[in-house]
């Protein structure tokens, strides 16, 4: 179902793929929009390793939850920093493409479990993800991608 990546020789590890899932702190996620366009949209995002999933937040309405309404299936794109050899010119990337589909989390213990890992992935302390966790959670959406196919990609952009 999935095509295999055309350049193998360039293939990372799965273990690679999820680390920049995990450390990385956003990517782009793509979705079927309205009348059929490619919605693309930046958004952060947290791996759990206990259920091999990837969670994002959002509003409860607005494009991209319609987009997933209508059709779960969707695309991550992940890319870490890179960097320069000094004194070259390219950049050496590594990137990382997840295909899944994605569902709301419904249950409130769930929703509020995840979206307090999101905060602990972005926010400084404990106490401003409480904060906001409590503040966002009659009002936000909490969606969960289960991965189908991941590839990752080391290049030299030359």
């Amino acid at each position: 179902m999935f095509r295999p990546m055309r350049r193998a020789k360039q293939q990372i590890p799965e273990e690679e793929c999820i680390k920049i899932l995990k450390e990385e702190p956003r990517g782009v996620l793509s979705v079927l929009g309205d009348d059929g366009y490619p919605y693309g949209v930046p958004i952060d995002h947290y791996y759990d390793e206990k259920t091999g999933k990837i969670y994002f937040h959002g509003a409860k309405e607005g494009h991209k939850i319609d987009a997933i309404r209508r059709c779960g299936k969707a695309c991550l794109t992940v890319m870490n920093q890179g960097y320069q050899i000094p004194g070259e010119w390219p950049w050496y990337i590594t990137s990382v493409i997840v295909f899944g589909r994605i569902r709301e989390v419904t249950d409130p213990a769930i929703l509020k479990e995840k979206l307090t890992a999101l905060g602990e992935k972005y926010y400084p302390s404990r106490e401003e993800v409480e904060g906001e966790v409590a503040r966002a959670m009659g009002r936000v959406a909490v969606l969960e991608m289960t991965i189908e196919h991941m590839t990752g990609k080391a290049v030299k952009e030359s």
